[in-house]
């Protein structure tokens, strides 16, 4: 037995009805999704997409790290996104800590993670005002890429917009 074995099992039962659908590797409704890994979160069934219709690029906090920006550029210029949507969420664990108090719980687990930087966020809107500039601001994207962020209320289900397409992000 492995610590994978329920997973295998699961995809068994799954290739049996496989179908690939003949979807490429382009974003067929040109978007791309920058959201937080929380569980909770369902991307295609929260914005009505399919599969296929988006590249989601997921991490803590849903932050615009160097790594996000790097994806961009390639779904941007090889896989047709041309528009983007950074989604925080209500109750992240990344804006209620600091990234001191994540190094704190780690030092008391035995982990010396000062060398990482956490990224927590404890404004979630200026947070999104940051990360949709630092998207704007890349000089390996398209000036006129609409790029807007929100947050996705998990009680309710809804976005909110922040920072709409055209608003200034300061």
């Amino acid at each position: 037995m492995t610590a994978f074995d329920d997973l295998l099992a699961a995809n068994e039962v799954h290739a049996r009805t496989y179908a690939d659908g003949g979807l490429t590797g382009r974003a067929a409704r040109g978007l791309g999704l920058v959201m937080c890994m929380d569980s909770r979160i369902e991307p295609l069934r929260m914005l009505g997409l399919e599969p296929g219709d988006a590249k989601i690029l997921r991490n803590a906090g849903a932050r615009v790290t160097g790594d996000v920006l790097r994806t961009l550029v390639l779904a941007v210029h090889l896989l047709e996104v041309t528009r983007v949507l950074v989604v925080a969420h209500t109750d992240c664990r990344m804006a209620k800590n600091t990234d001191e108090d994540v190094h704190r719980v780690m030092a008391g687990r035995g982990l010396d993670t000062r060398s990482l930087h956490f990224r927590t966020v404890p404004d979630q809107r200026e947070g999104l005002r940051h990360d949709v500039q630092r998207v704007r601001s890349s000089p390996y994207l398209p000036d006129d890429l609409p790029v807007a962020g929100a947050l996705y209320d998990l009680a309710t289900g809804r976005l909110e917009v922040v920072v709409g397409e055209d608003e200034p992000t300061a």
